[in-house]
């Protein structure tokens, strides 16, 4: 048995134009690319091959998903070098437990052409386009950086295929709520006192943004005088346990609540997988195969201080078979824990609570549905109905060990039936006005680059870390300030993070030391903890720049990156393949790239507005 630490093999383009003054960025759509073996990876490429020498069959036990399985093709033509008469067989497995780590080496497999072919695919697209795009701009950009004394500060303006879209999420957010503008709107409170209780109903109508139109609804009101029941019900309702856990939902819990950012997250479910504690976090898969035995599962982590007494309960006849999601991926189950361990002999503080995230939302799983009733009372008053309602939760279930969920008994009702009548004690109009979206929070962004086809689970925290490192976007507790308005009516950035050493440059820069610092979300605090994206004043003039000039389909808009993303599915299915792929999408980048050269003083015209502000030179 040995080992290697991901890709054996790394790409680049050969001799002069590995230089960026060597060729024009659009000869890179079509440069010869060589394979070779960093410096750090030839130890291990070594060992492989010699190994290979004195053996017979060779086994790969890589993760079970497309990098594995590219990954799984790098050793094999590695061993294959130091004999060619190896045969190569693949083991398939989703976690490390003894049972399971055996039937993978009696059941094994051959590696999955398609699935590496489609790896392959998308490493070639995003070398070629990510650096023919960056060099192109890097390039371009450059002599109006150095001419404002930026050429020291900003070396690289980077594009990636997904990087670019992620950033546009952050940037249409962040106008939506800069151009957000109030409206009022106007509704009608009813309350009445009975038996000391204070029930409050709420207009069946919700609100209305016509002033006159409410006035003379609640005129009609008062006139009526009283108000008549129309409804007393009650009944049964639930709140439903949680799904299986997927890797998108890890890394949206994880910001949600574990304050940590999803690429730390990750790293994390990755050490407990390792260490045999935790199944492969690398899963779209919301639904657990009939085959598997939870209650073994459930059993391990009835010794766990914390939650022992919940799981010895589900084996006492408290278990129920978790919900079953709608993605499976057919190659891992969902997360969930597959060993016990004893918290304090974890790692840190970090370590132990995405554990017990993950062992909790397991035995959730595993419970009931909390349950509870519900009491709902309706009356007319005038021509108008309004509701109250009140909740009594009866049977907390998955809740006593998920404390992530909350749900919990409002006020009792009082007793009223149907035809009573009553002069409410409280009835008065309500001003209002709407409010802006929230900026996008890390559960926000993942959410949307999942509906959107953006990276897949396991790069999608790699995406975001990305346009974070460029200084693209900062990251602060959600609730902070971060615009003000000068006296003309124009935004003030002065609570944005500065391009990476930039010097304040006015209103159109970020002030040094309000709102910087390095990004790392660990240990963050605010109101609640979560952090939110903002743009920099360099993200914002990139997402501008390229929206300006017009494209059918935009850099940074998704479109793009999905129909990559699409062709790369349809690789692993076998309806394509890896050179046909290539070929579409690099016209279509191609294609966008040559529109984009011609209207440069677009973007250039966008960062002397939004980075150096300055009027445009047209």
């Amino acid at each position: 048995m040995t080992s290697v630490a991901g890709h054996l093999n790394s790409q680049d383009f050969e001799g002069a134009y590995k230089s960026w003054n060597g060729c024009s960025p659009d000869a890179l759509f079509e440069a010869p690319i060589t394979t070779y073996v960093e410096n750090d990876k030839k130890a291990i490429a070594t060992n492989i091959e010699t190994q290979a020498r004195y053996a017979s069959v060779l086994f790969i036990w890589t993760d079970c998903d497309r990098e594995g399985e590219h990954i799984g093709t790098e050793i094999r033509e590695t061993a294959l070098k130091g004999n060619r008469r190896l045969e190569v067989r693949r083991a398939r497995f989703s976690n490390i437990e003894r049972a399971h780590i055996l039937s993978a080496a009696q059941s094994p497999i051959h590696i999955d052409e398609n699935q590496a072919n489609a790896v392959a695919a998308r490493i070639e697209l995003d070398l070629r386009i990510g650096a023919s795009f960056t060099r192109m701009q890097t390039l371009t950009l450059r002599p109006l950086l150095e001419a404002h004394g930026m050429g020291e500060e900003v070396k690289v303006l980077s594009y990636g295929s997904c990087q670019f879209p992620t950033l546009g999420f952050v940037v249409e957010r962040y106008f939506r709520v800069k151009n957000f503008v109030p409206e009022a709107y106007w509704s009608i409170k009813v309350m009445h006192l009975k038996d000391d209780i204070r029930v409050n109903f709420t207009w069946s109508r919700g609100h209305l943004f016509d002033r006159l139109a409410v006035f003379i609804i609640f005129e009609r009101c008062l006139a009526a005088g009283l108000a008549r029941v129309t409804k007393v019900e009650t009944k049964p309702t639930s709140k439903w346990k949680p799904l299986p856990l997927t890797t998108v939902e890890l890394q949206k819990c994880g910001s949600r609540f574990l304050r940590m950012d999803s690429q730390r997250v990750m790293k994390i479910a990755e050490d407990l997988y390792t260490k045999g504690w935790i199944s492969y976090p690398r899963t779209e898969t919301d639904q657990f195969d009939e085959g598997i035995d939870l209650r073994s599962i459930v059993q391990k982590q009835v010794q766990g201080h914390a939650w022992g007494q919940f799981a010895q309960g589900l084996l006492d006849g408290g278990f129920n078979q978790p919900r079953a999601g709608r993605n499976n991926d057919k190659a891992h189950p969902p997360i969930h824990p597959v060993n016990f361990v004893d918290p304090p002999a974890l790692a840190n503080d970090e370590e132990r609570r995405v554990h017990e995230f993950i062992v909790r939302r397991f035995l959730a799983c595993c419970s009931q549905d909390a349950r509870g009733s519900k009491s709902t009372v309706s009356i007319a008053y005038g021509s108008e109905s309004f509701t109250a309602s009140g909740l009594q939760v009866l049977e907390r279930n998955y809740l006593d060990v998920y404390p992530y969920d909350k749900w919990t008994s409002t006020q009792q009702l009082p007793d009223f039936v149907v035809g009573e009548t009553f002069e409410p004690t409280e009835a008065f109009m309500r001003e209002g006005k709407t409010s802006p979206p929230g900026y996008l929070t890390e559960p926000d962004l993942i959410a949307l680059m999942d509906a959107n086809g953006i990276g897949t689970d396991a790069t999608m925290a790699e995406h975001i870390a990305k346009i974070k490192t460029r200084q693209y976007v900062s990251t602060r507790p959600r609730g902070r300030v971060v615009r003000a308005e000068g006296e003309d009516g124009d935004d003030v950035f002065d609570e944005e993070p500065p391009v990476r050493g930039a010097r304040g440059r006015g209103r159109g820069c970020g002030a040094r030391g309000r709102g910087g610092g390095d990004n790392n979300t660990r240990g963050n605090t605010g109101a609640d903890g979560v952090q939110e994206f903002i743009p920099t004043t360099l993200g914002v003039a990139l997402v501008q720049g390229y929206d300006g000039m017009g494209f059918d389909i935009s850099l940074t808009k998704p479109f793009l990156r999905k129909e990559m993303e699409l062709k790369m599915k349809a690789i692993c299915e076998n309806r394509t393949t890896r050179r046909e792929v290539v070929q579409q999408s690099l016209e279509m980048y191609r294609e966008v790239y040559v529109k984009a050269t011609r209207q440069m003083d677009v973007l250039r015209d966008s960062f002397r507005r939004y980075v150096f502000n300055e009027p445009p030179t047209g």
